[in-house]
């Protein structure tokens, strides 16, 4: 089949199992040939095929809502919805993006990026379709790894004491990102090797009834029967205690399996939750053999060896440098221990976690409670790191607030791809973090220029005894510099000048750097006299510099990869008024009060107007030079 040509599911009516089957076959190839190109979310993808291609078959999208939980796994309901023809341009800047899109198709009914969202999401959605006396049927698909969240687990909650109509699919391949863990997930485990046990309660009741004399007594126990069933066919019956009805374990790879399963599902009344086994990877032998999530997400890779395709020789990852920064000092004080929310791959704690077991908790998809955890270490005189990327912090806020600032306790969080991470887009860009933590008391945020000095901040930060510290790293390499062999402890509040000058400042830190040199030569050789700061503490600000500055009666542009409402130009700004610098001239270059949707960074960086170019005019309209000539 033309998958080409597919326009909408409804084709789906019309095929039979083995059709479906070669239709699976063809959409497995389709992903593994067109992502060793773009790369994209491979692992996730090849799992749900069957799935995907099931629930579409079974039931009448958009009118039925299938909720895609984080999104990872919506490529072949993409596909199914007629955007196969735009593969090519996935997770490029102004294509297909790699998460349900309601702007993109009818068939998205909920966009996603960050787990767990899925359930509380249809528990709206089946709450709104029951006041306007609707008839849909309402699936959202959350993966084992999501059901760890703590929102799914309130969703749970309330969506079983209401009893509403839905149907909750539960894609179990014993992955979230990375292996799961958790007493949640071992339920899962035993509950895989438990086997069915609904069309046992089913027949066991029919045939009670059907047992002469003594059958309407015996029917009248059915259900204590059927309720001492489930303890004896499955332990733990966690989701039935919840108020839903379990069916399963499913082979979310067989559809006769899934049709009838599903069908089921579509008969009985209230929350209904399917637990369907997928293998993640099916069908790429590599992706298929990963164990630690390597499969999950990738770039470009060669499809017959699975190798990716990746630039040689380039300088450490910012993830595997501050990791390895932190394992290198534990070795000298065993309070540090590290803490990541389901993100041990990702953060690239894999080496920590091997040379200090009992020092590293992944606590699955839970930032609440990971900061929480953090805060309880720091409150017994130990050294948490809490690794976890910018966009997911924003869910630990409240914890943030109430736990750690609050209590000014000694928690070190390695803020992880702060700023433009390019391809996952708006859910993604940890371009918030400056905003919602500079404005908490107490905490302390810096972000460095190097590999060099990314290293003397982790060693500042674990040796600093004055309260809560974050450092933003961004995603990718460094730049390549030479590493001190002895580790320097900053002075907190810390600027230094990068490059003298008298007519204008530049007040940067972080990617934004380079970019501040490169504007300050151009400008120099047109005679204006940029002096670049490498303004690495973002809170607290350095006041000795800044009055300078002030003083001088020096212009400054302060340039950041971040929000600019609540940012640090903006904290610039609050520092020249309440110091009474009301004349100082002061602009700003960073993000506008909007979402950045996906793209190459470099594109999206044009888009915005953080670049060279945009620089060295925004100078030139604050310079005292510029202004003289006009």
């Amino acid at each position: 089949m033309d998958l080409l040509s597919i326009q909408n599911p409804t084709f789906l009516k019309n095929l039979n199992n083995a059709q479906l089957e070669e239709l699976s076959s063809e959409i497995r190839k389709f992903l593994i040939e067109k992502l060793s190109v773009t790369g994209g979310h491979i692992g996730p993808n090849l799992g749900v095929v069957e799935l995907t291609v099931a629930l579409h078959k079974e039931f009448n999208s958009p009118d039925d809502k299938i909720i895609w939980d984080v999104g990872h796994q919506s490529y072949v309901h993409k596909i199914l919805t007629g955007r196969a023809g735009e593969f090519d341009t996935l997770r490029k800047y102004q294509g297909l993006s790699g998460f349900p899109k309601r702007a993109e198709s009818e068939h998205d009914v909920w966009e996603t990026g960050h787990s767990s969202t899925s359930l509380s999401a249809a528990m709206g959605m089946a709450i709104a379709r029951d006041l306007k006396k609707e008839k849909s049927y309402i699936l959202p698909v959350i993966g084992d790894g999501a059901l760890t969240g703590g929102m799914a687990l309130e969703a749970l909650n309330h969506i079983g004491s209401e009893k509403k109509d839905m149907i909750v699919i539960l894609n179990d391949n014993e992955m979230s990102i990375a292996p799961n863990v958790g007493a949640l997930h071992n339920v899962l485990g035993r509950l895989r090797t438990a086997g069915k046990y609904n069309w046992v309660k089913d027949e066991l009741e029919y045939l009670l009834k059907k047992i002469p004399a003594v059958g309407g007594k015996l029917a009248s126990t059915a259900e204590r029967v059927k309720d001492s069933l489930k303890y004896l066919f499955v332990s733990g019956m966690f989701f039935e205690e919840l108020g839903f009805t379990y069916l399963g374990p499913v082979d979310g790879h067989n559809y006769e399996d899934l049709f009838e399963n599903l069908r089921y599902a579509k008969k009985t009344s209230g929350p209904v939750l399917l637990h369907v086994i997928t293998k993640k990877g099916k069908g790429y032998n590599p992706a298929e053999s990963d164990t630690i999530g390597t499969w999950h997400g990738t770039g470009p890779y060669k499809i017959e060896t699975g190798a990716f395709v990746k630039p040689v020789n380039t300088p450490p990852a910012w993830s595997k440098l501050v990791s390895e920064t932190v394992r290198e000092l534990a070795r000298e004080d065993e309070r540090i221990v590290a803490i990541t929310p389901a993100m041990p791959v990702g953060s690239k704690l894999e080496g920590f976690a091997s040379e200090f077991p009992d020092r590293m908790y992944d606590v699955g998809i839970a930032e609440e409670h990971a900061a929480t955890v953090a805060a309880g270490l720091a409150t017994q005189n130990m050294k948490p790191f809490l690794a976890i990327y910018s966009t997911f912090l924003q869910r630990a806020y409240d914890q943030l607030v109430h736990d750690i600032t609050r209590q000014n306790l000694n928690v070190f969080i390695g803020v992880d791809r702060a700023g433009l991470v390019g391809a996952d887009g708006e859910t993604h860009q940890g371009v918030f973090d400056i905003a919602f933590l500079r404005h908490l008391p107490n905490m302390v945020l810096m972000m460095p220029k190097d590999e060099n000095e990314g290293r003397n901040m982790v060693y500042t930060a674990l040796k600093y005894d004055g309260g809560p510290i974050a450092m933003r790293f961004p995603r990718g390499e460094g730049v390549g510099v030479q590493i001190d062999e002895q580790f320097t402890n900053l002075p907190i509040g810390s600027w230094e000048v990068l490059k003298d000058g008298k007519d204008v400042a530049i007040l940067t830190f972080g990617t934004t750097i380079p970019m501040a040199l490169e504007a300050a030569d151009i400008l120099n050789k047109q005679g204006i006299s940029v002096r670049v700061v490498n303004a690495r503490f973002i809170k607290p600000l350095d006041a000795k510099m800044l009055n300078e500055l002030f003083q001088l009666k020096m212009p400054i542009l302060t340039i950041e990869e971040a929000v600019l409402q609540g940012g640090f130009g903006s904290a610039v700004l609050e520092y020249a008024h309440d110091c009474g610098f009301h004349n100082a001239v002061i602009d700003r270059l960073g993000i506008a009060d909007t979402f950045i949707e996906h793209g190459s960074v470099d594109k999206l960086l044009e888009e915005i107007g953080l670049t060279v170019e945009n620089t060295v005019q925004r100078i030139k309209m604050i310079s005292p030079k510029k202004q003289k000539r006009a």
